[in-house]
């Protein structure tokens, strides 16, 4: 299901915070939002007012912190949507973007009929 067009930013930023597709499933099926859900996998969303995605890849690496730069166009609603996973089980995410996906995540929910 994750691979179908409209769950695709959301497949990328689960498959850099969880490998492990079993556990993955069990955690979709048993939250409720995309914030409990990254709890739920080890992670902390922080919420940044904006995210220059070309300065964030300079700062990939463990001396710069971030692990994976997620950049996500939404070509419907004509909107960036990036996303950061950070070294310190973060992910950083604009207040847009995390409304975003958590959007898709519910929609997910719901054809999973969970």
């Amino acid at each position: 299901m994750l691979r179908l067009e409209p769950f695709k930013g959301l497949k990328a930023i689960l498959d850099s915070v969880c490998r492990d597709r079993e556990a993955l499933c069990d955690e979709v099926a048993g939250t409720d939002s995309y914030e409990a859900l990254l709890a739920r996998l080890g992670y902390r969303l922080t919420l940044t007012k904006q995210i220059h995605v070309a300065d964030s890849y300079s700062r990939t690496g463990s001396a710069g912190g971030i692990r994976a730069v997620l950049p996500y166009f939404d070509i419907p609603t004509q909107s960036a949507l990036p996303t950061l996973v950070n070294f310190g089980s973060t992910v950083t995410a604009t207040p847009k973007s995390a409304a975003f996906f958590n959007g898709v995540l519910a929609e997910l929910k719901r054809q999973l009929g969970t």
